[in-house]
């Protein structure tokens, strides 16, 4: 889907939602969209912010003064976590595809996948993208609001932002137009098989449903301040390190590789690759899901690149 301003300018569907019963996608169609999750986390973290009920540079032990980690509980803060400076490990790639899914039904379930792991590096010292710390902002959120992570995020991101179709959902869930992922787990020598078994409900780090359309409306309610306001929208943005390509904000990338400067989150996984892009500056939004495997230079990524060089140009000494 590709919009300008308020406007959808072009919104397309291609390929099957389901293969086995030959199912097209749809423009409507809900699929998972991985990491793009963890920008919906950083917003309501932000939002408590604001409220003034955390402090982004606090020690996590003043929210969460029972977790068993002393290391983390005592040296690692929020602003760490939600920039992937903390040093913890990205669970989904170490632990989490061993265990049944159906045992992860609330955030605190995905707790156990990591809390023993050792630190990769210092608090505050190196950059390791990972999905255990925005488990955690889930559990601060829950901490705080005295609600289910789920439900804060239905009622003050997700109904705020007239998002009717982004939810998430139980694994073993019948889903109403929903797109089944394929994935070749990592051999394109292999048939495409479903991937099912590499997903569970969502944690706040990854795996929640959404459309195309219900991204652009969150990106449009984030930067119409109706989910945070500029000042803290305006710390959300401000570019804090390097991560593997882009820079870093608090839950969006930054990316400052081309002409001009585009924002965003992509998120990505077996059988699942999907991005929010934004151009401030000429305001134009693109937003992309797919739900098969595909390599730099098709599929998803292909389309991304596609646009952005089209709309924002490419600085090539970056």
């Amino acid at each position: 889907m590709v919009a300008k301003g308020d406007s959808i300018i072009q919104k397309r569907a291609y390929g099957l939602a389901s293969k086995e019963l030959d199912v097209k996608n749809k423009f409507d169609t809900k699929f998972n969209i991985a990491s793009i999750t963890k920008a919906f986390t950083a917003v309501a973290i932000l939002q408590l912010y604001e409220e003034g009920k955390i402090d982004l540079e606090t020690p996590i032990g003043e929210y969460l003064k029972d977790y068993p980690n002393e290391k983390v509980r005592n040296s690692v803060n929020i602003s760490q976590l939600l920039t992937h400076t903390a040093g913890l490990p990205n669970f989904y790639v170490t632990n989490f595809l061993d265990k049944c899914k159906f045992e992860f039904e609330e955030v605190e379930d995905f707790v156990t996948l990591f809390v023993n792991d050792s630190l990769l590096s210092e608090p505050g010292t190196e950059y390791n993208y990972d999905a255990a710390g925005y488990v955690l902002l889930g559990l601060i959120i829950e901490e705080i609001t005295s609600s289910n992570y789920y439900d804060y995020l239905e009622e003050n991101v997700f109904q705020k932002a007239k998002m009717p179709n982004t939810s998430a959902f139980d694994v073993e869930a019948i889903i109403k137009n929903k797109a089944n992922g394929y994935t070749f787990a990592g051999d394109t020598t292999q048939a495409l098989k479903n991937n099912i078994f590499y997903l569970s409900k969502a944690s706040p780090g990854g795996f929640h449903y959404s459309t195309v359309e219900d991204l652009f409306n969150f990106n449009k309610a984030l930067f119409k301040y109706e989910l945070i306001g500029k000042k803290t929208l305006d710390l959300m943005i401000e570019p804090r390190l390097k991560g593997y390509n882009t820079h870093l904000g608090y839950g969006i990338d930054v990316d400052q590789r081309y002409d001009e400067i585009i924002l965003g989150h992509s998120g990505g996984w077996y059988g699942i690759s999907g991005e929010i892009i934004y151009l401030p500056e000429s305001d134009y939004t693109i937003t992309i899901l797919s739900n098969v495997d595909s390599s730099m230079d098709s599929g998803k990524a292909m389309v991304s690149e596609f646009f952005k060089e089209l709309l924002a140009g490419k600085d090539i000494e970056n």
